[in-house]
């Protein structure tokens, strides 16, 4: 049976999540933009994601399940009445010599009345039952196996929340350092404009800044969608509504990238959730086993009833009458003989399970073993790519600085601007899309080593 411990958590689960659910129900609008840190983005996920109030509800179903097996336990106690109205009796014939007549002389007796009224309770209790003793025994397993559910439901979200999150913060840096960028032509062209005014400048040189200029727009329009659907997915991988405004407190960089990286050399199969899982589905596994084996021995019920049944040529028993009460007890064993190798079957069946559930955690280990390799490999390797690409665009904005300066003071063409523009863009986009995937690389990495 359940512990008072286990009930008390079961029922403040219960509630829990019934206030969550409430909670998201009713979620409204706050006419104020709400700031999210990633962990505070994680956390909030975690208590309003379907996926994860899914897995929860699991979990308390098979708490309930669990609480109905142990009922198997106790005794069972049900009452039942019957009435029986007989219009035509049933009869049987007597040869009345057998009752000390000189010769055969048949008559015929009822044994029946036509009303007949029973009320009674019985009670069983089980005694053995190697189904029931195996069924309280596993349920422990079946727990950790819907707790385990819930953990693996956490991580998924996490590693989804983490990704979007960080999206949306690359995205955002992206269209900070383009407007900047935007800012910076736009006074360039406009001084360009007053120097073709004075006859200085080609309109040819105006005409490329111009063209620059909108393709400059163009991009800022593109990122500003960019960052709305990234927000959008955010807010929906989060469990937010879409209308709700937010702002990322967040900050994205090479050094909180590849700082707080894990002690690679310390890992056990244990610390993935997805390990555990099949640990427990091979524990579920070897109890169904032991179920079938077991399932040859004898199984021993204790009964009893007490009752009270009355007869009567007419419907008189709301009148006071004479009732006949009676009491009984006693065992029910059953053994089983010969089942037609139904249990055989079984018992090999559930034998494979477990031997499938072996094969399972064998190929589970190989293939974390590979997730957790490439996930490294990968890692440094966006991490070099990452500074690579940061060098390179902190070079292209050094080049495009110094020929803003030359175009300035005449010693440049807008040629070499629009170049220098064209470079720049290009090492900035290629450094975005580097930094977000150094980072998507760390959250796979966390999550391959059982560490998100």
């Amino acid at each position: 049976m359940l512990s008072i411990k286990r009930l008390t958590s079961m029922a403040f689960m219960v509630w829990l999540l019934n206030l969550a659910i409430t909670a998201g129900a009713q979620q409204q609008v706050s006419p104020e933009p709400i700031r999210l840190s990633a962990k505070e983005a994680v956390d909030f996920a975690l208590a309003n994601q379907s996926t994860v109030k899914t897995a929860k509800l699991d979990e308390l179903i098979q708490l309930a399940k669990n609480k109905e097996v142990s009922g198997l336990a106790l005794p069972n106690i049900a009452g039942t009445g019957s009435y029986q109205y007989n219009p035509i009796t049933q009869k049987q014939m007597f040869n009345m010599r057998n009752f000390g007549l000189p010769k055969d002389s048949f008559t015929v007796v009822s044994f029946q009345l036509p009303h007949n009224l029973l009320g009674e309770v019985r009670l069983t209790q089980v005694i053995f039952d190697p189904s029931v003793l195996v069924a309280l025994q596993a349920r422990k397993t079946l727990e950790d196996l819907v707790s385990q559910q819930v953990q693996k439901a956490e991580i998924d979200v996490k590693s989804s929340v983490y990704k979007a999150y960080y999206n949306v913060l690359s995205a955002n840096k992206a269209l900070q350092i383009l407007s900047e960028n935007i800012t910076s032509l736009e006074k360039i062209l406009n001084e360009t404009k007053e120097i073709y005014k004075n006859g200085l400048v080609e309109k040819l040189d105006v005409d490329r800044l111009v063209v620059q200029y909108t393709n400059l727009q163009t991009e800022q329009t593109k990122l500003r969608n960019l960052v709305e659907l990234g927000t959008a997915s955010l807010k929906y991988q989060m469990g937010m509504p879409l209308k709700q405004q937010i702002t990322l407190t967040d900050t994205l960089s090479t050094e909180k990238i590849v700082a707080d990286v894990l002690d690679m050399d310390k890992f056990d199969y244990s610390q993935r959730i997805e390990y555990q899982l099949l640990q427990s589905q091979k524990k579920a596994n070897e109890y169904d086993l032991k179920r079938y084996k077991l399932k040859g021995l004898p199984s021993l019920q204790l009964f009893g009833s007490t009752g009270a049944l009355r007869g009567s040529d007419k419907f008189d028993y709301f009148q006071n009458q004479m009732w006949y009460g009676y009491v009984n007890t006693g065992l029910n064993l059953s053994v089983p003989i010969f089942t037609g190798m139904q249990r055989k079957r079984q018992v090999d069946q559930a034998w494979l399970a477990v031997k499938k559930s072996e094969v399972a955690i064998e190929d589970a280990k190989l293939g974390i073993d590979l997730e957790r390799e490439q996930s490294y490999s990968t890692f440094k390797n966006n991490v070099l790519t990452l500074e690579a690409q940061e060098k390179n665009m902190e070079l292209a904005q050094d080049v495009y600085h110094t020929t803003q300066i030359k175009y300035r003071e005449g010693v440049g063409s807008s040629l070499e601007m629009t170049t220098a523009e064209n470079d720049l863009l290009t090492a900035q986009n290629n450094y975005f899309t580097a930094l977000f995937n150094a980072i998507v690389a760390k959250v796979d990495l966390l999550k391959s080593y059982g560490k998100l």
